[in-house]
């Protein structure tokens, strides 16, 4: 037997959701094939396998969470299935069913917050409730669940191996704390509770869980609304000199480069020109200090079927436009595949997202902290303008910048923004470093 564990999820990540599995009991697997999709904060990977054979047995089924180097299956040699250990495991014959603990409890529990270096449990002589569970150490999972809805998790009953409380104990007893009546003297828990819908469009509603993913930016950009003075400022950029010089080159840069002249390789050097003049717009506030960044790695916001991600692009300033506009390419390309590795998201100074892909006319995105500003690009849309007295069409963006005030000025944001607008209609601008 081979046993296929979750494997080293990068820096920070402790543990991640069973997203699906593409196997079964019993399939034939190959050496090196993707088995299982693993979901973590930050994204979403793919385990493949260590060998080749049958898959024998799946202990982490869809939609547990698991720590790194817990057990989620094993693959037997041959092409033989494996079929009746699983059917046997299933049926709750496990060496934890003779402690008194439901069998769809232990079998579904243990592995995950089993390791391969943990030491077996003495025998209990109580029932779990009254186990050593307040010795053992809670999953990051538990300990985000108790202080996101304030129920003590010393207080709830474990299911897990020894005792301890899992995901699903916690959430059972957050639904339970919040049918009860709350004391007078006790705040109510901070659990977002829905209505009931009526009968008829109940029946007519799907429920799906959310990604970790998901929930992750979902909370990220609540904190930065919660502590970021967050202000954001406009302006517009005529698209004329970009669009000519892209439409005049396009042909001969693919043919070059192998990759296509998009607008983001000229937006990501007009950045960087602005963040040069204008350094609060790449400096992070660290508690009472301001630290300026003398490097520019520009974080590009990818839109997936799961969230958003924001892989970042290293050392712009020292990159052509050329290389810039391959990166970006790269990124998104495995961004939407979910082959993006967790090192390459992390670092960015500065974030420019492009709501005008799907349309957007203007929008005010939110920081990506700990970063003190954010591009949001739009849709190109034609409209009259007066140019040197006359009404021409031209084809105009609106940019909003996003920043935090607590460290970049009004000035500092507008006059950012003029030099993004300068640099995009006379393109010559970013060839000559004015």
């Amino acid at each position: 037997m081979t046993e296929i564990r979750v494997p080293t999820l990068g820096e920070s990540v402790t543990e991640a959701t069973i997203g699906k599995w593409f196997k079964k009991t019993g399939d034939t697997v190959s050496v090196d094939e993707p088995l299982v999709e693993l979901e973590t904060d930050k994204v979403t990977i793919e385990v493949p396998a260590p060998s080749a054979g049958t898959l024998g047995e799946i202990v982490a089924k869809d939609g547990e969470t698991v720590a790194v180097g817990a057990l989620l299956g094993q693959i037997s040699e041959g092409a033989a299935p494996a079929k009746p250990a699983a059917a046997k495991a299933s049926a709750g014959v496990a060496p934890e069913s003779a402690t008194g603990r439901p069998d769809l409890k232990s079998d579904t529990t243990k592995p995950i917050n089993a390791g391969p270096e943990e030491p077996r449990p003495k025998p209990e002589t109580s029932a779990p409730e009254t186990s050593a569970s307040s010795d053992a150490p809670l999953a990051p999972s538990v300990r985000k669940l108790s202080a996101e809805s304030g129920v003590d998790a010393s207080t709830v009953p474990g299911s897990g191996k020894d005792g301890r409380v899992t995901k699903g104990d916690m959430l059972a007893a957050i639904e339970k704390a919040a049918a009860a009546p709350t004391p007078v003297n006790q705040p109510a828990a901070a659990v977002q509770l829905r209505a009931p819908s009526p009968p008829d469009d109940a029946a007519r509603e799907e429920r799906v869980k959310m990604t970790r993913l998901r929930q992750t930016i979902a909370r990220r950009l609540k904190e930065v609304q919660n502590t970021a003075a967050m202000l954001t400022t406009f302006n517009e950029v005529d698209m004329t000199s970009v669009m000519a010089l892209r439409a005049h080159y396009k042909e001969v840069f693919e043919k070059k480069h192998g990759s296509k002249l998009g607008f983001m390789g000229f937006f990501t050097k007009a950045c960087v020109q602005a963040l040069k003049d204008i350094p609060a717009v790449n400096a992070e506030i660290d508690g009472t200090d301001l630290i300026y960044k003398n490097y520019y790695h520009i974080g590009v916001a990818v839109g997936t079927d799961k969230g958003l991600v924001v892989p970042v692009v290293r050392d712009c300033d020292r990159k052509t436009i050329a290389e810039i506009e391959k990166g970006i390419a790269d990124y998104g390309r495995r961004a939407r595949d979910g082959q993006l590795k967790i090192e390459e998201m992390q670092g960015g100074t500065f974030t420019i997202t492009n709501g005008g892909i799907y349309g957007s006319l203007m929008s005010t995105p939110i920081l990506n902290a700990p970063q003190a500003g954010i591009l949001g690009m739009h849709k190109i849309q034609e409209r009259p303008m007066a140019i040197g007295g006359k009404v021409e069409i031209r084809p105009m963006m609106y940019l909003a910048l996003s920043y935090d005030h607590r460290v970049i000025d009004g000035k500092e944001a507008v006059t950012f923004l003029v030099r993004v607008k300068e640099s995009l209609e006379d393109p010559a601008r970013l060839v000559l470093d004015l």
